[in-house]
């Protein structure tokens, strides 16, 4: 009898730490990111693959720092930056952040539109790539053909410009040289596709570029910015209000400085703890297996 009583105990007592850990499972909770603009607000997560980014974010986030900060470069079809505290009402320079990130560059995450990157200086004055400590721009990007995504078009275009040194490409020459005042961009660009395989044989020079089936998959259906990929951190994506950079991004520039809206665009974030469950349940994002 005794001995029955202890085997039900002890399944009990597995039982409970079954349902225990199902709950910790289901209750595992992330930062949901919300950007608040006169457009709608912008719903973002951000990725545990980048621990100092992420962070730093939230740091600044939390504190209210990013409160009233305004989108001080738009360009359409590419990208929405802000983050410069300086911008804040009764700011001035002195108050933008003068530290650095150490870049963190990871192959599975990449600039598919409403990617989160770290701006930065450019590669002359900063050969580490180390992110700004505030500054972050929102890609909107264009969606692009398959084509330009697994050519490497540099690589192409030395290609082509070698073939047409020769006396047997002088016709192909002038007929690139024709569409190219013609301004038909669309015909020049075939043509110079037509010529890859010539490329790679006569000059025995490799011009495919391999992509993940995710990135294709994401840059030729949802668009973004492949250019940036490996080069600027991205450590965080928009789940929710993707059509809020399109609006933020239409804006005319150029009344007072290039490529900042003429009239102000302010931000305004809010974080809050929530489970990994409603977020799936409520944005369709699912997050990657631990």
């Amino acid at each position: 009898m005794n001995y029955k009583i202890r085997g039900l105990s002890t399944i009990f007592w597995l039982f409970l730490v079954l349902i225990c850990t199902i709950s910790a499972c289901s209750s595992e909770k992330e930062y949901l990111i919300t950007m608040s603009t006169k457009y709608g607000d912008m719903r973002a997560i951000l990725y545990d693959a980048t621990p100092k980014h992420k962070k730093n974010f939230l740091e600044l986030a939390l504190s209210g720092k990013y409160d009233s900060v305004i989108f001080h470069r738009v360009i359409q079809d590419f990208m929405v930056q802000t983050g410069d505290l300086a911008t804040r009402p009764g700011s001035t320079q002195e108050d933008a952040v003068d530290y650095k990130i150490d870049a963190e560059f990871v192959d599975t995450l990449f600039h598919k539109k409403g990617a989160l990157a770290a701006a930065r200086q450019g590669d002359q004055i900063n050969p580490k790539r180390e992110s700004s400590g505030s500054q972050f721009y929102v890609v909107q990007g264009t969606v692009l053909p398959k084509e330009k995504l697994t050519i490497d078009m540099q690589k192409l275009n030395d290609g082509v410009g070698e073939l047409l040194q020769r006396d047997d490409y002088a016709e192909v020459r002038q007929e690139l040289l024709d569409l190219y005042n013609a301004q038909q961009f669309d015909a020049y660009t075939q043509k110079l596709m037509s010529l890859k395989p010539e490329v790679e044989e006569k000059l025995g020079i490799e011009v495919d570029r391999n992509y993940s089936a995710k990135r294709l998959q994401a840059y030729t259906t949802q668009g973004g910015a492949p250019h940036l990929d490996d080069t600027y951190t991205v450590f965080g994506e928009v789940i929710d209000g993707l059509s809020v950079i399109d609006s933020i991004a239409a804006q005319p520039t150029g009344a007072r400085a290039v490529e900042k809206p003429n009239q102000d665009i302010y931000m305004v974030v809010e974080v809050e703890e929530v489970s990994k469950k409603k977020i799936t349940q409520q944005f369709g994002y699912e997050f990657p297996a631990q």
